[in-house]
């Protein structure tokens, strides 16, 4: 069974809360439990923080032991060269997620500093980018 963890960075602890009209109503926690009922042919592992340091260190936790990394590193995704360093470090496969279409926002949400180092990048389709990501794992 491939093991597959989803990293959500800053603020995203409040989907279903925060901006709905961008991040939609359903809590991450909600979703989750869908996607877990969905596809029981993966064990799937859920981590959330704020902190870009607890970000790193869980992606260098798993990066040599899972199949797969699903990471939303958020506003860190513009902003953090650490995290994409860990990422260039791991042997693990990450594929990048949003759930906003990030070239259609800010300027400064055009730059990633994960996308160099990742597999692939999913976004703006809302929490089912989280969903296609999962199906690239088969």
């Amino acid at each position: 069974m491939k093991k597959i963890i989803i990293i959500n960075g800053p603020n995203l602890n409040l989907l279903g809360k925060r901006e709905p009209g961008i991040y939609g109503a359903q809590s991450f926690k909600d979703f989750f439990t869908e996607l877990k009922r969905k596809h029981t042919a993966y064990e799937l592992s859920y981590y959330q923080s704020n902190i870009e340091g607890e970000l790193i260190d869980k992606i260098q936790e798993v990066g040599f032991s899972y199949d797969g990394i699903i990471l939303n590193a958020a506003a860190y995704t513009h902003t953090s060269v650490g995290i994409g360093d860990a990422i260039k470090a791991i042997e693990t496969p990450v594929i990048e997620v949003h759930i906003s279409n990030t070239f259609a926002r800010e300027e400064f949400r055009h730059q990633s500093y994960i996308s160099p180092n990742a597999k692939g990048v999913i976004l703006g389709f809302g929490l089912q980018s989280y969903e296609l990501a999962l199906q690239s794992f088969l």
